[in-house]
């Protein structure tokens, strides 16, 4: 293959090396950050704010790394994240570990097939190993739910605020839970559970609402009325405003008169409409597009409180929360579309804005969660708890399976696998004891970050599991050995699973990269045209309409 000069090329075991290294670096830069006696990282996002957390995702997300191995890596937690919410920096120091592990079978001259290999066969087990320990729950007992996303923020920054943000993330769950019918349910957070941050007041005004709120006034704050009880409410998703041409109109007009029967007839049509809207009775309409001053005008004559330019995601959340249907013409509106079940709507003024709120609904399907603290930096990182902490509840609910947590369970497959590595045949046995020794390395961070003796701990660990004891693990606070089961320190299986099986298929990829081209074609090297004139090098060019037909 014969590359251009400002082309970099790595091949065979230099690349190999190079991904290893990288991913190393990855995993040491948030090693600090797992467990309870975690250390925060402050980091300067591209805007010149900063980000003060001790949450995996959001570490990584805000650094910039050059090597493609790094920004795989880096690409690993975000999928921890979208997947089950938690575990963003176990996943990164497992997959580091991994590839650690491999190097000294790369010196040797193992074939890098020959490893994942050996990898893929302790996964495989691995996965088994955890379906044995793992237990069922009652996802109806709140006291067993409340352990598990307490374990879950027993090592974030939010765990000094006591169970507020756990329950904050039971009554979000359940109020978005909805019974498919089949036994199963579906969970659908993003859309349908908003998280309001408001700076100001205490932590303790956390809650949320039986309904959703949003940062709208009503539009004729004077004369509409801004505390409505069991509203019936009107959704809409078109303008109650004249519809103008859609490029260029022209308009001949020969008679003076024409011009005021235009106008009329303007007038005339919109008045139609908010009769027609009228004749449903409805107290309060929403539109996600505007409201002229006229239509205001007619609406505020028929009593009807109005709220314009909403956002199509808080629309749909109030349908889900009152039961109504959303209308994109005012013509097919009909009784059925008008939303019943809210019992309460008002129009708040915190701080220097107005909120208004669609509350007290009867079995509402969509919530709003309002966040209130002493300043940005501590909303925006109570929110990324609050996020891993409904993603464990949501985990537990479709997956109602747990395991112990406070590295006993990895401690317990470790254990399983290092037994079974001597019936495997073949060089594959090393990378599958790879695998086992690797595991371990959760409970020895841990240990790490407590500031204890790793070695003598962790030796007391592996002789606990190899009498059997499988629930032993590390207290995170104090670094002593614990029976997990005791202390109460529960993870969802979910989380578990998905940690093991992103950390080794993802080390198993990138091992079998033996090839790293970098500093391909750069922009503007396009080829010339017939003219002989080369495109403009600052601008991006597609380059298959740069090149002559």
């Amino acid at each position: 293959m014969v590359l251009n000069q400002n082309t970099k090329r790595e091949t065979g075991r230099k690349a190999q090396e190079g991904n290893i290294a990288a991913a190393k670096a990855v995993a040491d830069i948030i090693r600090t950050t797992l467990g309870p006696k975690s250390m925060l990282k402050m980091l300067l996002d591209v805007q010149g704010g900063i980000v003060l957390t001790n949450d995996g995702n959001a570490i990584l997300r805000e650094i910039d790394v050059a090597h493609p191995a790094a920004k795989a890596m880096i690409e690993l937690s975000r999928t921890q994240d979208e997947e089950v919410g938690d575990g963003t920096t176990s996943v990164i120091i497992l997959a580091g570990e991994m590839m650690h592990l491999a190097q000294p079978f790369i010196e040797k001259d193992v074939h890098p097939t020959v490893i994942v290999r050996g990898y893929m066969k302790a996964l495989q087990d691995g996965v088994a190993i955890l379906d044995s320990l793992a237990f069922p729950i009652d996802v109806n007992d709140r006291s067993q739910m409340m352990n598990i996303v307490n374990s879950c923020l027993g090592t974030k920054f939010a765990h000094r605020f006591g169970g507020i943000i756990s329950e904050l993330a039971l009554d979000a769950v359940n109020c978005v839970k909805v019974d498919r019918g089949d036994g199963t349910f579906d969970i659908d957070v993003k859309k349908y559970a908003k998280v309001e941050k408001i700076p100001g007041g205490s932590i303790e005004d956390c809650r949320v609402l039986k309904g959703v709120m949003f940062a709208k006034d009503i539009v004729n704050p004077g004369r509409m009325s801004r505390r409505i009880e069991n509203p019936r409410i009107m959704l809409l998703d078109c303008p109650l405003e004249y519809k103008k041409g859609e490029s260029q109109t022209n308009v001949e007009i020969t008679k003076e008169e024409d011009w005021a029967v235009l106008l009329k007839m303007e007038e005339e049509w919109i008045q139609n409409q908010c009769y027609m809207i009228a004749a449903l009775k409805p107290d309060l309409v929403v539109t996600e597009k505007g409201l002229s001053d006229l239509c205001m005008h007619y609406l505020t004559k028929c009593g009807i409180t109005a709220i314009r330019r909403l956002r199509k995601t808080d629309n749909n959340r109030i349908a889900r929360a009152c039961g109504a249907t959303i209308v994109n013409r005012v013509e097919e509106c009909t009784e059925s579309c008008i939303g019943t079940k809210a019992g309460l709507f008002k129009v708040e003024k915190i701080g220097d804005e107005y909120f208004s709120f669609v509350v007290d609904c009867e079995d509402p399907k969509a919530c709003s969660i309002i966040l209130r603290g002493a300043s940005k930096d501590v909303l925006n990182e109570v929110e990324r708890n609050l996020t891993d902490a409904i993603g464990v509840t949501r985990n537990v609910a479709l997956e109602p399976k747990l395991l112990p947590g406070g590295g006993a369970c990895e401690m317990a497959v470790s254990k399983a696998l290092q037994d079974k590595a001597d019936t495997i045949e073949g060089v594959e046995q090393w990378p599958y004891r790879a695998v086992a020794v690797g595991l371990e390395v959760i409970a020895r961070t841990l240990a790490q970050n407590c500031g204890i003796n790793v070695i003598r701990t962790l030796t007391k660990l592996r002789a606990k599991h190899a009498e059997g004891q499988t629930t032993i693990g590390i207290n995170g606070h104090t670094g002593e050995i614990t029976d997990m089961k005791e202390l109460g320190v529960w993870e969802p299986y979910a989380v578990k699973a998905q940690t093991l099986k992103t950390a080794v298929e993802a080390a198993s990829m990138l091992l079998r990269i033996d090839d790293i081209v970098s500093g391909g074609k750069k922009k503007g090297n396009a080829p010339q045209g017939k003219t002989g004139t080369t495109p403009d090098e600052d601008v991006e060019v597609d380059s298959e309409r740069a090149i002559p037909e």
